[in-house]
């Protein structure tokens, strides 16, 4: 069996080590956007298909037997992507997606549909603000002069960017500690994240709501009509091989 994973995230690299250790021949499909990824084990390729009829005919020439899509929960254009390959090339497909989070008692959570809506919430809840929404939909908010970003990328951003904006380049998992004392050095009165869901970033929240801080959440796209979906990479490789089975 041959399966692809649209990786590039913590579970998809577990997915591949899974499968990897049990003997299936496994490729992971990193999208090339972050300079140095943590690599997978197994065979990895790197950039894109060219849409959905390009990663069709990937997926008939290698001779796939499964796709697994592993890919951010805000991955959006890949995973519609997958859908229409799968279907074209018959090749069954599963999207492994970590569960969203969920706001608890003390929390100040304010849900909008894009970056763009997050953009125009920003203002009438805060002067500085803590973006962990990525270096790549900055451009939402660089027509903001008034408050101050402090953004926290893996790789630093390109232009469009705020005019008053600090950078740290970091890479999670990270400490409830140290987002602790982040939010109190920066003076953060406003989070901004997208739904991720997972635990290497969640401690930002729990900072947040600690400090009765506002969190602007970016809510996630949908799951293509028709996909399946599991939480775990473990259930990933169920599937998988009750599909074999």
């Amino acid at each position: 069996m041959h399966v692809l994973i649209l990786g590039g995230t913590t579970e998809g690299r577990r997915l591949a080590e899974i499968l990897y250790t049990a003997g299936t021949r496994v490729t992971s499909s990193l999208a090339g956007r972050v300079a140095s990824p943590r690599m997978p084990q197994g065979e990895v390729r790197v950039g894109g298909f060219g849409g959905a009829e390009g990663l069709a005919r990937w997926l008939r020439e290698h001779q796939v037997d499964a796709v697994i899509d592993a890919t951010h929960p805000f991955a959006g254009t890949i995973s519609f992507n997958a859908a229409g390959a799968a279907a074209e090339a018959h090749v069954p497909l599963l999207a492994l997606r970590r569960p969203s989070w969920a706001p608890v008692r003390g929390d100040d959570w304010h849900p909008v549909a894009s970056l763009a809506e997050a953009a125009r919430t920003v203002p009438a809840l805060g002067g500085r603000v803590f973006l962990t929404t990525g270096r790549m939909g900055l451009a939402a908010f660089a027509h903001l002069d008034g408050p101050w970003f402090l953004l926290r990328s893996v790789d630093a951003p390109e232009a469009p960017c705020p005019p008053r904006m600090e950078v740290l380049l970091d890479r999670g998992p990270f400490t409830l500690d140290g987002e602790r004392e982040l939010l109190r050095r920066h003076r953060i009165d406003v989070l901004v994240t997208k739904d991720s869901g997972g635990s290497a970033t969640a401690p930002k929240l729990k900072a947040a709501r600690e400090a009765r801080i506002p969190v602007i959440v970016v809510r996630r796209p949908p799951v293509p009509a028709g996909v399946p979906q599991v939480a775990t990479p473990e259930e990933a490789a169920a599937w998988l091989e009750s599909y074999s089975g």
